[in-house]
């Protein structure tokens, strides 16, 4: 009903634009000068894409950021370090190297005029480049970059806020807080997440087995929980809307997976229990699915915590856009569009707590499958079921 009602809504609004529209242009005396146009693709990539500052606001032509320290090393110059602050946003060199930006190409025409075969440029945009002799960046030149972009200094204030998180609660339970006594403070909202992921996660997926793999789905759950919600603070990076973020995730849910196989489940990918004619097709299906299963944990979470910030940033590019066409007209709708921007950011805050549930339920659910023929006596709660005769 809700969802019929917003569909509802959005068909008047749009509906009522249109057909105001023509009412509120006004004809132009003579040649304005032309502004830059907003491009909500490059706007929307810069935002989720990964940088060497956290950009909060531009104010006039002043953009307030906060520089991140740079890590360079080179065979000709080895190791240099300074902040990303040097480079004045991408518009001049510092130490041999530059950081290729748009501003940075609209200086250098010549650059752009590189192309490769299939007709792109030759350069890639905010990567790190050493300038040659000629004082232009080098295509050739080795350049490894250690730098802590906002991706990685997120993880690391992740990592470091989850232990600190932790270790305060478990600094509780020593005491006796929680066990003689009553949770108190954040362990009492912490407690009933983690009874909540050892009763309806891993008891009900891995059964009896189900301790040992505590540490890793916590870890997991509670890793992702806190990069989601601190990557909804405007500002912060998109650490779990980058794919490399959940490929690392997802490969360590396929290093465990791999070490909790047993006999039966190779058994069952290499002799699937199916007529013989059937065995070569069904062979290279269970061994792709194999595969698949990480696959799925990396893309799902990838795509659902980046679109959200897509579709929160497009509906504020309309506003633009609208404005574009139209002074009264962008003001007029630039109400609607911020409504549902944060309608989109809250829903935003539920998928952060649900996305991470869901990785952990279902490495879970793959970790349990690779037992095959290991729990299936086992009922939901992991107690023991009698057998039906």
């Amino acid at each position: 009903m809700l969802v019929r009602s917003v569909k509802s809504l959005l068909v008047a609004v749009f509906s009522l634009s249109v057909v105001l529209s023509p009412l509120f242009v006004k004809a132009e005396d003579g040649e304005a000068p032309k502004e830059e146009k907003l491009n909500p693709a490059k706007l929307i990539i810069e935002h989720v894409s990964d940088g060497h500052e956290y950009h909060f606001v531009t104010v006039g032509n002043h953009p307030v950021s906060l520089a991140l320290p740079v890590i360079l090393y080179s065979p000709e110059k080895g190791f240099t370090a300074f902040m990303s602050s040097a480079f004045h946003h991408g518009t001049e060199a510092h130490e041999g190297y530059i950081l290729l930006t748009e501003e940075y190409l609209k200086e250098h025409k010549e650059l752009e005029e590189e192309k490769d075969e299939a007709g792109k440029s030759v350069y890639k945009m905010n990567k790190i480049y050493a300038l040659d002799a000629e004082g232009k960046p080098s295509l050739t030149a080795k350049v490894y970059d250690f730098s802590l972009t906002r991706n990685a200094t997120q993880m690391l204030i992740s990592v470091i806020l989850l232990i600190w998180l932790m270790t305060s609660i478990a600094k509780k339970y020593k005491k006796g807080i929680g066990e003689t006594s009553a949770p108190k403070g954040f362990q009492n909202a912490v407690e009933p997440v983690i009874t909540f992921v050892r009763d309806d996660v891993a008891k009900a997926n891995l059964g009896h087995n189900y301790e040992k793999y505590m540490p890793l789905l916590l870890s997991v759950f509670f890793f992702i929980l806190i990069n989601n919600l601190i990557g909804l603070i405007p500002g912060t990076a998109n650490v779990t809307g980058n794919i490399s973020f959940t490929a690392m995730l997802g490969l360590v849910a396929f290093i465990v997976i791999l070490f909790s196989t047993n006999k039966h489940f190779w058994s069952h990918i290499f002799n699937p229990p199916v007529p013989l004619g059937v065995k070569p097709i069904l062979i290279p299906v269970e061994i792709m699915g194999i595969f698949t299963k990480p696959f799925a944990l990396i893309i799902r979470l990838f795509a659902n915590m980046i679109s959200g910030h897509v579709i929160i940033l497009a509906f504020i590019c309309l506003i633009f856009i609208f404005g574009a066409m139209n002074t009264a007209l962008g003001w007029g709708t630039s109400p609607f569009f911020m409504l549902l921007a944060v309608f989109i950011y809250v829903i935003e805050i539920l998928v952060a707590f649900l996305q991470a549930y869901i990785f952990a339920n279902l490495t879970a659910v793959f970790i349990g499958q690779a037992f095959e023929g290991g729990h299936d006596h086992l009922d939901h709660n992991g107690h023991d079921e009698p057998a039906v005769i």
